[in-house]
């Protein structure tokens, strides 16, 4: 709209047997065309250097893009025409890993991990269930609920390209859905639980995905609740389902995971910089829009080393001084490159910022874990 609305229009009425008359406004934004045989609408050409020129590198189709990358669901993915890999892309692997690894982190934390063909065959669909099932439901989902908002972000990703129809990403939301909750009702029995602790966290955190992505609720309109409730997803409920596996969900345990939640609130931040025109455009009041990218950008490292901080401040206190200290010392990387990538800028640095940070953020979440179950 900038460079339509600094252009002078011009309109034109002609007649096979008459002469053009023109005329010129400052204010009208578009120039139109009439003839006995068609009406067209045109917006007219500015000589004029004070145009805002229109600039969308990112909302170009991915022609020349990464198959790769669309296999992991990620940006600058190639267009694919295959239906299972583009299914494969709207579950978005990429996100799985943090999962599978809350997992890992729930079975450290129970102390009752034994490396034996049961056991390891236990963990395996846990993280099945966590990461392909629940995980890829929940990116469908929110893929689903927001085509109109990537219309405008992303157009060339798959449902609001048209690559996939709409019945089959219905399909595929429900196959997973169904794939995720029989799988928890099977580690249930296999665990041999009175109480199908399991199969209920499965459930509650299907559902907190779908308030979050779907309407009227759609926690993410709100950048506070919606960012909690992702980080919670990420690192409380995986972690949840792997200690209630392997031995028994404390309530210390409950609160602990829930305020290092805060951590995955400030990496869930990190994605909303790049969606920002979208969001405004869609009334979502992500954090980036409701303070600006400057102050987001504070907000969002501060939620990831003040909790981790205070998380390290907790285990000294529990009398754990060297898992407090090798806590402390997988923070430092991450702020340095907090500072290197990710205060520069949020959008172009996005990815080489989480690829170099979150993986001390992870290595924290297995120390704090590990010096619980101990």
């Amino acid at each position: 709209m900038a460079s339509v609305l600094n252009t002078v229009s011009s309109v034109r009425l002609s007649n096979t047997n008459t002469n053009r008359v023109r005329t010129q406004s400052v204010m009208a934004p578009i120039s139109v065309s009439f003839s006995r045989r068609r009406f067209t609408v045109r917006a007219a050409e500015t000589d004029t250097n004070e145009g805002v020129k229109s600039q969308a590198p990112d909302k170009a189709p991915a022609s020349g893009g990464s198959s790769f990358n669309q296999l992991l669901g990620i940006k600058g993915a190639s267009q694919e025409t295959n239906k299972w890999k583009i299914r494969l892309q709207l579950t978005k692997p990429v996100t799985w890993p943090p999962l599978v690894w809350g997992v890992v982190c729930g079975a450290a934390a129970s102390g009752n991990f034994h490396w034996n063909l049961e056991d390891v065959a236990k963990s395996i669909l846990c993280m099945s269930m966590s990461g392909p099932f629940l995980t890829g439901y929940t990116q469908t989902l929110n893929d689903w609920y927001d085509r109109e908002i990537d219309a405008i972000n992303e157009p060339y990703r798959p449902i609001p390209s048209g690559a996939i129809s709409e019945n089959e990403v219905i399909t595929q939301i429900w196959v997973l859905l169904l794939g995720g909750l029989v799988s928890a009702g099977i580690l249930d029995v296999w665990a041999g639980h009175d109480f199908p602790i399991i199969f209920y966290l499965a459930l509650g955190g299907s559902l907190l995905s779908y308030i979050y992505s779907a309407p009227p609720l759609k926690l993410k309109q709100n950048g506070w609740i919606g960012n909690f409730a992702l980080g919670a997803s990420y690192i409380a409920l995986p972690w949840w389902a792997g200690q209630a596996l392997f031995g028994t969900l404390t309530p210390d345990i409950v609160v602990l995971t829930i305020l290092y939640s805060i951590a995955g609130l400030g990496i869930a931040i990190v994605n909303d910089f790049k969606s920002v025109e979208g969001d405004r455009a869609m009334g979502l009041q992500s954090l980036p829009v409701a303070f600006g990218s400057e102050a987001a950008k504070w907000i969002c490292v501060g939620a990831i080393d003040i909790t981790q901080l205070s998380i390290a401040g907790y285990l000294l206190g529990a009398g754990k001084p060297y898992y407090a200290l090798a806590l402390v010392a997988l923070i430092a990387p991450q702020v340095f490159f907090q500072f290197k990538y990710f205060l520069k800028d949020p959008v172009k640095y996005d990815v080489k910022y989480q690829a170099s940070a979150q993986p001390f953020l992870v290595l924290g979440l297995l120390v704090t874990a590990l010096a619980t179950s101990h």
